[in-house]
């Protein structure tokens, strides 16, 4: 299965003109905060090799983030760690969601949603896609654009708190970043709510 503009097509046949995809990254995760993009395509000029981040090369990932900053509307959000253990993984995702939406210069009118459940606070006309960022060509592109930020800003932490492999885990329960926990101990930017750090703690 690769991503097409199918999805895109139809809203724009119901007379829908600014189509943003949706998707975020960073839910499973034991630090680091959870990313959102909101990306809108131009249809004259989508970027070839568009796909779901998780199945593209790191260099592929690389390209497209330029192409796609060349060529779309992107916008990228976060929500932090206290933001995650206050209100809860799937309702941060879903609020680093509606951020990107937020940020995008000019307002989307139609929003296509990676996974099965909107966004509670969201008012556009929008559907949900599961495997989205496999189907849609936009969600994929909202897909590359959050991995990419959201592996930057685990880069950054990884310098600040050497030890726990972020800078090539990304925050994920790698038997070295448990080992690390073990051995270092809770950082800032660990997640409490998470049930492994939940327990240390």
């Amino acid at each position: 299965m690769k991503p097409d503009f199918e999805f895109e097509r139809a809203a724009m046949a119901q007379g829908y003109t600014r189509i943003a995809g949706v998707d975020e990254v960073g839910r499973g995760p034991l630090a680091g905060p959870v990313t959102a993009a909101a990306v809108i395509l131009d249809p004259a000029h989508i970027p070839e090799g568009l796909n779901d981040s998780k199945k593209l090369t790191k260099k592929a990932r690389e390209r497209l983030y330029d192409e796609i900053m060349e060529v779309a509307e992107v916008s990228i959000a976060h929500a932090t760690v206290e933001e995650i253990d206050g209100i809860n993984i799937l309702r941060a995702s879903h609020l680093a969601m509606m951020r990107a939406l937020e940020g995008l210069k000019t307002p989307a009118d139609y929003v296509l949603v990676d996974g099965n459940m909107l966004p509670r606070d969201l008012v556009l006309p929008a559907q949900t896609i599961i495997k989205g960022d496999s189907r849609s060509q936009s969600i994929s592109a909202a897909s590359i654009m959050a991995k990419i930020c959201r592996d930057c800003v685990m880069l950054s932490l990884a310098q600040q708190h050497p030890g726990y492999g972020w800078e090539t885990n990304m925050g994920y329960g790698s038997k070295r970043h448990i080992e690390a926990l073990q051995e270092l101990g809770v950082t800032p930017h660990h997640r409490r709510s998470f049930k492994p750090i939940h327990k240390m703690l």
